[in-house]
């Protein structure tokens, strides 16, 4: 996918349409209200947006139709959420900004970057500022702990190096088991290296997603069967993928966890 970060509008934006769920939050923190006209059906947040604002298909089954009636002076895109060829499609007919986050550094330049665009810059720049303060504070784990963070069920596909949850997870104090495996690989539970002290760099945390994949307690009694030695929880999957003005809100969310995880010094291993 041909990412379009040298795009130049020459104009302020008035017909936004948004692909990403996450961006399309960032879009309303901006106060992008009235120029936002169409979303995707996973763009949850605000509520009041997903019930307002057109929707324009799934994020990877999007109705190329319905926004090419919408006749948008701008299509905000993201190279891992959305099919090239859709976007690319897009791109013949309208101005398409293509974003690839997978770091904080890259979702803050995002943050700029679509202030820029939009005639926002003030606001994200602030923005921008105050979640660069928050990850400066976050007090991370004195030992790191060897995590798994399960994405999927059906095949189990955890998040690997690469990817936007991989930088959050090493931001926290967490290490990767899956971190030499590029994107989202299918793993077999049953094979899943548990930690000891033969095996050091196995996993001792296993981190079940709410989201895409909405993990349950009765997936932690289902896991526990097959993993014994392996302690199970589940986290908010937004504050782990969520890339836009969520990460306001991450950074709180991180501090309550770890300090639930450091508060667990009976069951993690410490070598």
């Amino acid at each position: 996918m041909i990412l379009r970060n040298t795009i130049d509008l020459g104009y302020r934006p008035k017909r936004i349409v948004s692909l990403v769920p996450s961006q399309t939050e960032l879009l309303h923190y901006l106060g992008l209200d009235a120029e936002t006209i169409g979303i995707t059906r996973f763009c949850i947040h605000p509520g009041h947006w997903l019930k307002s604002k057109t929707h324009v298909g799934g994020t990877k089954t999007l109705d190329l139709k319905k926004i090419r009636q919408l006749n948008p002076d701008l299509v905000i895109a993201n190279s891992e959420e959305n099919v090239k060829e859709q976007v690319e499609s897009l791109a013949a007919d309208f101005p398409v900004w293509v974003t690839d986050v997978s770091h904080l550094a890259g979702a803050l330049t995002m943050i700029e970057d679509i202030g820029c665009l939009t005639g926002k810059k003030s606001i994200a720049a602030r923005l921008v500022s105050q979640i660069k303060e928050n990850f400066n504070g976050l007090n991370t784990l004195p030992t790191p702990i060897p995590v798994s963070y399960l994405i999927w069920r059906d095949p189990y596909m955890v998040a690997g190096g690469g990817t936007f949850i991989n930088d959050m997870l090493l931001l926290c104090g967490f290490v990767n088991i899956h971190a030499g495996k590029a994107r989202y690989p299918v793993i077999e539970i049953a094979s899943l290296p548990v930690a000891n002290q033969h095996n050091p760099a196995g996993c001792q945390l296993l981190l079940l997603s709410s989201e895409p994949y909405p993990f349950k307690q009765k997936h932690i009694d289902e896991l526990r069967q097959h993993l014994p030695g392996i302690k199970i929880i589940l986290v908010d999957g937004d504050m782990f993928s969520w890339y836009g003005s969520r990460l306001l809100e991450s950074t709180t969310y991180f501090r309550q966890l770890l300090d639930r995880i450091k508060a667990d010094t009976g069951y993690f291993i410490r070598f």
